[in-house]
């Protein structure tokens, strides 16, 4: 709001010393004039907004709203088909893996080699 105000100002005096020796402000001066008497009126109001007393952190907890837990709605979804329901897929253990691999390589080893060419 100052910096506003200053801005106002300086505005203000530059359209002041554009001036003639005219006794008459120009438009824009008054325009001018009238934006700051304005601006500092705005700034008035808001200083006196703040020097009132504000309610003190018990105040607000005595007057804030508590939400009320809403009753949870009955369930209305039909029970799905057994066919709709997908089973996931049967994974194999870290046991049955290691079996396997061993029995792989047991089966190499059983098989006759071939000669390099």
């Amino acid at each position: 709001m100052t910096k506003r105000i200053s801005e106002n100002g300086q505005a203000l005096h530059r359209a002041m010393m554009s001036r003639t020796k005219a006794d008459q402000p120009s438009e824009a001066e008054q325009a001018l004039t009238e934006e700051r008497r304005l601006l500092k009126e705005e700034r008035d109001k808001r200083q006196a907004q703040a020097s009132q007393p504000k309610p003190s952190a018990a105040d607000r907890m005595l007057r804030t709203h508590h939400a009320q837990a809403k009753d949870k709605p009955k369930a209305t979804k039909e029970a799905k088909d057994a066919k709709d329901v997908k089973k996931p897929k049967p994974r194999r253990t870290r046991a049955e893996k290691h079996a396997e691999k061993a029995a792989a390589l047991e089966a190499a080893r059983r098989s006759p080699k071939k000669p390099a060419k």
